[in-house]
Formats: structure tokens, sequence, C-alpha cells
């Protein structure tokens, strides 16, 4: 069992950064690809990006990509995506996750197993 709790959401201009962590209980939490994923309301789970166990892998959405940093610290438990040049269209919860997989990363929400509660970004033009 894995406990994931996010933070670091807030309201910010566009253009602006936000760092968001999540921290997760329990002494496995280096068996997990951890993921970020965000939803609007009225719309699918979104993936925006993911890193494998050891983070040698990391994959981001196009729509993301060169702008969002995802980052992992196994010692600490914790993991961490940072937003910079964000855009209204950015606007949404996002939701921190963990997926017990065989081989590196997944996009899909459904691989994964365990989720935060979200926390909400807000980018204003």
């Amino acid at each position: 069992q894995v406990q994931l709790v996010e933070s670091g959401g807030g309201l910010v201009q566009a253009g602006g950064s936000l760092g968001l962590s999540c921290a997760a209980s329990g002494r496995t939490f280096s068996s997990y690809t951890m993921g970020w994923f965000r939803q609007v309301p009225g719309k699918e789970r979104e993936f925006v990006s993911c890193t494998s166990r050891s983070a040698v892998n990391t994959y981001y959405a196009d729509s993301v990509k060169g702008r969002f940093t995802i980052s992992r610290d196994n010692a600490k438990n914790t993991v961490h995506l940072q937003m910079n040049s964000l855009k209204p269209e950015d606007t949404a919860v996002y939701y921190c996750a963990a997926a017990r997989l065989r081989d590196g990363v997944s996009l899909i929400s459904d691989d994964y197993d365990y989720w935060g509660q979200g926390t909400q970004v807000t980018v204003s033009s």
C-alpha cells in the first residue's frame, strides 16, 4: 500500500513557474514507476510525465515537453514536477500516481495503482 500526498499547486500568471511535490509513504517507493497526470472538468485524465524506478527513463507529454521536468528522490520518497513557462491551458488538477510495472514506464492512467488527492494549478492569462 502506498499513500501519496501532493503539494505545491496554486495560482500563477502565464509564463511563470510552479513546482509540485508528491510525498509517498512506505518503504518500497523505489519499486514504483511514478507519474503525473492532470484533469480538467469534463475531460479525461491526461498524462503529463513519468519516471522509471531508478529515474533512468523519463517521458513527457508533447504539450509539456521542454517546459516541465520530473525528478525523484528515492531516499526521501518524493517525486517532483517542475513546471516552467506555464500557459493557461496547463490549468488543471494535477495528480501524482504510482505504478508497479514490470517494464519501466507507462503513459496510461489505468496502469497506475495508487493516486494522490490532487492539487489545483491555475494559470491566468
